[in-house]
């Protein structure tokens, strides 16, 4: 397969960021994917979250499957780390990179077959462990690669291009991420910027598994009549339960708003979520709300979107495994390897 680079030369009034980066800086290789697709708007929304949190290219690490999703970290942020694994298996390859080096950040991009399928063995474990990631499902619902086949994400009633219709039930991959305590969990739709940019620069500033369901659609397979996962089904049943603005903690915060109209939601890192709720009922705080107002909508044959459920005091993997603050692979021999008097208490303690 051929890869074209994007020439270098960009326009010298383009308004750089805090780091002195332009938008084109965080930029990848250009895309190979059909034209129109949805995982394109994804990618620009990952750029423009990435320029706007002045996030170090090289403090960024992607990971991804295979799959149409998993081709599109080479489109953004090329200048960052990057694996490319087998089918399925992301979430492990991930977590391992963050058990060695914790000081970076972590995006795993993925597709519905990648995770709802082969790998979604993988896809649970890495919510349920609290790996500190990023992780993006880009969902259409069909195996785009090998001509348009149902995913498990295909909702029970919808039609293929040819018009078979879908006899098995979906697997729903946020209410998932509910159950098995991810302690950030979002829903957005590629062809929506505004909602999609400020969840990206929420979940990467999220301490703990942060989870991200994009419905995205196949522009070649899967956006016609009969489809749940088209443009225009997206469009009249999305129904948002919150607008999201991100405030980087960096200086004092000042709001004024109406009681009840406005919730602030203060990460571990300082960022605070400015959260417009829609609903008035709606705390996004608590899971078992999150998860019935998932599975109400769901049976009007509407989509949720948004931030769905976040967990302000959420803890991550390393944390729960007491290791050190040094990266693993920062640490030097005498660190690693104790001796055998350290050996010997370790193995009494689980005598």
């Amino acid at each position: 397969m051929t890869y074209i680079a994007k020439p270098r030369l960009h326009h010298p009034l383009l308004k750089p960021n805090g780091l002195g980066f332009t938008r084109r800086d965080y930029e990848g290789k250009v895309s190979t994917l059909c034209a129109g697709c949805g995982h394109d708007s994804i990618s620009a929304a990952i750029v423009q979250a990435c320029y706007d949190l002045d996030l170090e290219p090289h403090h960024l690490a992607k990971m991804s499957g295979i799959g149409c999703s998993s081709k599109t970290p080479d489109y953004f942020v090329g200048a960052s780390h990057g694996f490319n694994s087998v089918h399925g298996r992301m979430p492990s390859v991930l977590t391992g990179a963050y058990l060695a080096n914790r000081d970076l950040i972590y995006l795993g991009v993925s597709g519905d077959g990648d995770s709802a399928s082969i790998g979604l063995g993988q896809f649970c474990h890495s919510m349920r462990r609290g790996v500190n990631m990023t992780y993006i499902v880009e969902n259409n619902g069909v195996y785009g690669l090998t001509k348009g086949q149902f995913s498990a994400t295909s909702d029970k009633g919808s039609k293929s291009k040819k018009g078979v219709v879908n006899t098995d039930e979906a697997i729903d991959l946020v209410g998932m991420a509910l159950q098995l305590g991810a302690t950030f969990v979002a829903r957005s739709f590629s062809g929506d910027k505004a909602q999609l940019v400020p969840l990206i620069q929420a979940a990467l500033t999220h301490q703990g598994a942060a989870f991200i369901d994009v419905i995205s659609p196949c522009v070649q397979f899967n956006n016609h009549a009969g489809s749940t996962k088209s443009f225009d089904y997206v469009r009249e049943h999305n129904a948002a339960v919150n607008r999201l603005d991100v405030i980087l903690g960096r200086q004092e915060i000042s709001v004024d708003y109406e009681p009840g109209a406005v919730e602030l939601v203060t990460q571990h890192d300082g960022s605070v979520l400015k959260l417009s709720k829609l609903p008035n009922d709606y705390d996004p705080t608590d899971r078992l709300a999150a998860m019935m107002r998932v599975q109400t909508h769901q049976s009007r044959g509407e989509i949720l979107t948004g931030l769905i459920y976040v967990d302000p005091d959420a803890e991550e993997l390393h944390h729960n495994l007491g290791t050190v603050r040094t990266p693993l692979n920062a640490l030097e021999d005498v660190q690693l390897i104790p001796g055998a008097g350290a050996l010997e208490r370790l193995n009494a303690t689980l005598r």
